[in-house]
């Protein structure tokens, strides 16, 4: 029996060592892998490990990226389903890179999970077309959608850019513009798209009735003329005036109506209800219902928080009065905007900070009692001084312009004075020239901050052709940006040359072959020495002339221009188009050496900035030698042959305070300028009234000596101003620019008469060129030098004009605007003649174009109303290259 049980024991511990490696391998390895398992998210979650992660659909973006943005990671627990993954997939969402967005669970197996992220990029961009809308429209659309090839492409935005071209469209009149973006496949790039903008404008929507209704002190005219930019289509006094209707602009004149009312003193004015009601396809009409409300007072005025001026003072420069209409935007004019407004009388004494808030304390019946509230705060004191976008000039350079400086009190009136002056050197485009305070209320300081956009200023003049007179061209070159400093320093060149110090050289050379030669070279430095404004001079010309033999004679040598010397670069002589005025022969027999002008000359001049009657005003003195030969010379009525020589002294007394050099909106420029020479006559022992009368009588050995030494003086005046006639600080200003020049040459001996030196009057002036030693004065609407033609040379001159002025484009690199004008001038043989308003009369219109690396060009027609020995002047056009002083 006890054998039995011990077998039976032996064979049981058998089996269970038999079997104990089945059962420790099936625990090591579980069955319960689950692929693709179903998840219920009504049913209870579980917690998992996250196993793994695989990203798909996603092939430019690497996995970790992708993975990143989800925020999961493996070995991180979660419920499943759970809040985690469903956050998850939304921040992949929020990305905004995937138009579709899966988490699925690959398999589980036991508390493991392996996720799998199923995406699909968002579209690209394959191509964008532009449809219904000129090259110009393109452009601009370009620029404001920021679509690409290769961006992405959703319906937010395709929502967005319809939004947008919708509004351009409508900005432009055209209100009833349908905007399509059609989205297609491109069958040659997968998941990528065309995208077409499709427009049809339509015709732009105009105004076709304004009906104002609630209006008595103001008359439906009256206020149809506050409405800048909403009028109707078919009255001749909105000729000129917009049309189209444009809802952004029509909210604004909504807006123009009240501040109307607020000027006449109805400062309860408002509008009651508006609507727009289409009329037909192409036009709207227009209905507004006002209130006006009553007209209020000014009953009495009372400052408060005042300390730095008295009220007295105070009350000057407000310069409103109890009794006085109540003007809101009067009041914010005096107390903000003007020039002379009370803020800039505590803004140039450094008070940044201050605030000034009208109240209306009391409100009796018709009358208001105004409490101008101040706060004048700290003086600020300028930190720093920032300059941006500089890469022509040496800093210092700019900096020596600038009226405000590190350490010292802000003022407003130095701070724009600086903006003048950095605009003045021409280096930078003065449309966009940023002039920013950056104030820090906790310090007491501010800094100002300069932004500036380079632009080019260098000119070139170049041409050259062969004509029958052999070799014709000219070359002219003007750095304004040299440095002689660095002449002999290559290494800092900037370029080709010298550059940084804000000097101008100018070359020029001119030849029209064996006929005529021009050579000239000038250097100016605004700031010799470079500690002052004191500028200095230099140039120097050269000229040889050959006559026409005498078989060509005809009519037009009664004008010493007919040969066509009428332009030239800084003493200028050129060659002209009068060949149709001479024998239809050759050139080359025309040629004759024996007939010969030359002319040499040198200036130095030394400039300084006045302090007093205001740092606007310059003096400038120079010091000149010329030098005339003649031979045979026929086309001058007083001296044909013989040498002269002249020493002259000019002294000018200037006022320039424009704005802006090249379109120029406010501000004025005035020159006096008075050339003497030393009164030779006085210490020759020649009786002078006796060689006149030998010289008039032809006797070349008498002119000779009369004019070996020249002696006159010559006063000249010239004067500018411009006034803005709508706002002055936006781009498109319309100015009025006003003239009044007289120029008188006398002699201190009444038997020497200077033969150089006279008005050249009429036609087109060419910028104030010099011929002959002449002066050329422009007076569109005539032939050029009619008023002074041989033997009536000009010794005295007057001109005045009025031009309207109005901008068409102003880019750094192209500047056009439009011109009208009025003027009139007159021109003497003698000064005791001078009557400076018997005038030439005319009017006209034109266009200027400013290129940097030209200058300035323009075309005028002009029509001359009066007659000048016996013929009138008529209608002519005018082509200008330069610009008048």
């Amino acid at each position: 029996m006890q054998h039995k049980l011990l077998s039976s024991l032996s064979l049981l511990l058998w089996a269970c060592l038999i079997a104990f490696p089945s059962v420790t391998a099936e625990a090591q390895t579980p069955n319960d892998t689950v692929y693709a398992p179903k998840v219920i998210f009504t049913g209870m979650p579980r917690t998992y490990e996250i196993a793994g992660i695989e990203v798909r659909g996603a092939d430019n973006y690497d996995d970790f990226i992708i993975i990143n943005y989800a925020g999961l990671k493996e070995g991180q627990r979660l419920e499943i389903p759970g809040e985690e993954l469903t956050d998850a997939a939304k921040r992949l969402w929020r990305q905004g890179l995937f138009s579709k967005v899966q988490i699925e669970v690959e398999k589980t197996a036991g508390d493991k999970a392996w996720l799998v992220y199923n995406l699909r990029q968002q579209p690209r961009i394959s191509s964008i077309n532009y449809n219904g809308m000129k090259k110009s429209e393109r452009e601009d659309l370009m620029e404001k959608l920021q679509l690409f090839k290769g961006n992405q492409i959703t319906q937010n935005i395709v929502n967005r850019a319809q939004n947008i071209v919708k509004k351009y469209f409508a900005d432009k009149g055209f209100g009833n513009a349908d905007v399509k973006i059609v989205l297609r496949e491109d069958l040659s790039a997968p998941n990528e798209m065309i995208v077409d903008i499709n427009v049809d404008k339509h015709d732009k929507v105009k105004v076709h009735k304004i009906y104002i209704d609630g209006n008595e002190v103001l008359s439906d005219n009256a206020l149809q003329r506050v409405m800048k930019k909403t009028n109707e289509k078919n009255k001749l006094i909105n000729l000129f005036r917009q049309k189209k209707f444009v809802e952004s602009d029509y909210q604004d004149d909504l807006n123009r109506i009240i501040e109307k009312y607020n000027e006449k003193g109805y400062r309860d004015a408002k509008i009651l209800a508006d609507s727009v009601v289409p009329y037909d396809d192409k036009t709207v009409d227009v209905y507004i219902d006002l209130e006006e409300g009553k007209k209020y007072y000014i009953s009495d005025i009372s400052w408060v928080g005042n300390t730095l001026y008295p009220i007295e003072m105070l009350n000057k420069v407000l310069d409103i009065r109890p009794g006085d209409v109540y003007n809101q935007k009067l009041l914010e004019k005096r107390t903000s905007l003007d020039e002379d407004a009370v803020a800039n009388m505590y803004m140039n004494q450094g008070y940044l900070f201050y605030q000034l808030v009208p109240i209306e304390k009391n409100i009796h019946g018709d009358s208001i009692d105004l409490e101008l509230r101040m706060m004048e705060g700290p003086q600020a004191r300028i930190n720093n001084v920032v300059i941006n976008g500089n890469d022509r000039l040496y800093e210092k350079v700019i900096r020596r312009e600038l009226r405000v400086r590190p350490g010292e009190l802000f003022s407003k009136d130095k701070l724009m004075r600086s903006y003048r002056e950095i605009a003045q050197t021409g280096h930078f485009n003065p449309e966009t020239i940023g002039v920013n305070p950056e104030p820090n209320e906790e310090n007491g300081t501010v800094d100002i901050v300069f932004d500036l956009e380079s632009k080019a200023n260098d000119q070139v003049e170049f041409s050259l052709g062969w004509g029958q007179t052999g070799v014709i061209g000219k070359l002219a070159l003007k750095f304004t940006n040299f440095s002689i400093k660095n002449l002999f320093h290559p290494s800092s060149y900037k370029g080709l040359i010298p550059q940084g110090e804000g000097q101008t050289f100018t070359i020029s050379a001119q030849t029209n072959a064996r006929y005529y030669q021009a050579y000239s070279v000038s250097f100016l430095d605004p700031w010799f020495g470079g500690k002052r404004p004191n500028s200095l001079s230099l140039s120097a010309y050269y000229s040889r002339q050959t006559g026409v033999n005498s078989s060509y004679y005809n009519s037009r040598w009664s004008d010493p221009y007919g040969y066509g010397y009428g332009y030239g670069y800084g003493y200028g002589y050129g060659y002209g188009s009068s060949y149709n005025d001479y024998y239809q022969n050759s050139y080359q027999s025309a040629y004759d050496p024996s007939k010969v002008l030359q002319m040499v000359g040198v200036t130095l001049g030394f400039g300084k900035r006045l302090n007093w009657p205001d740092d606007f005003f310059t003096f400038q003195a120079e010091l000149s030698y010329n030098w005339y030969y003649l031979k045979n010379w026929e086309y001058l009525y007083y001296m044909n042959n013989g040498t002269s020589n002249s020493i002259v002294l000019g002294l000018t007394l200037a006022r320039n305070s424009i704005d802006n050099p090249i379109y120029t909106r406010s501000g004025s420029s005035f020159s006096l300028n008075l050339q003497l020479t030393p009164p030779a006559s006085l210490f020759g022992k020649h009786n002078w009234k006796e060689l006149y009368y030998k010289s008039e009588a032809g006797d070349e050995e008498a002119k000779k000596e009369q004019y070996k030494w020249l002696e006159y003086w010559k006063l000249r005046f010239k004067s500018r101003t411009f006034t803005p006639l709508t706002d002055p600080n936006s781009q498109w200003t319309l100015v009025l620019m006003t003239r009044a020049d007289f120029g008188l040459l006398g002699s201190y001996n009444k038997w020497l008469k200077s033969p150089f030196e006279t008005f050249y009057v009429g036609g087109d002036g060419m910028s104030g060129s010099y011929t002959y030693a002449t002066e050329t004065i422009a007076l569109r609407g005539y032939d050029n030098g009619v008023l002074t033609p041989w033997r009536r040379e000009g010794y005295a001159y007057t001109r005045f004009g009025a031009e309207l002025h109005f901008p068409f484009m102003l880019q750094p690199s192209t500047t056009i605007y439009g011109l009208a004008f009025v003027e009139g001038g007159n021109a003497w043989t003698s000064v005791k003649d001078f009557s400076p308003f018997d005038l030439k009369r005319s009017a006209g219109a034109g266009v200027r174009i400013y290129l940097p690396m030209v200058g300035w060009m323009g075309i005028d027609w002009a029509y001359g109303f009066d007659k000048v020995y016996g013929t009138r002047g008529g209608s002519h056009f005018h082509f200008i290259l330069g610009q008048e002083f």
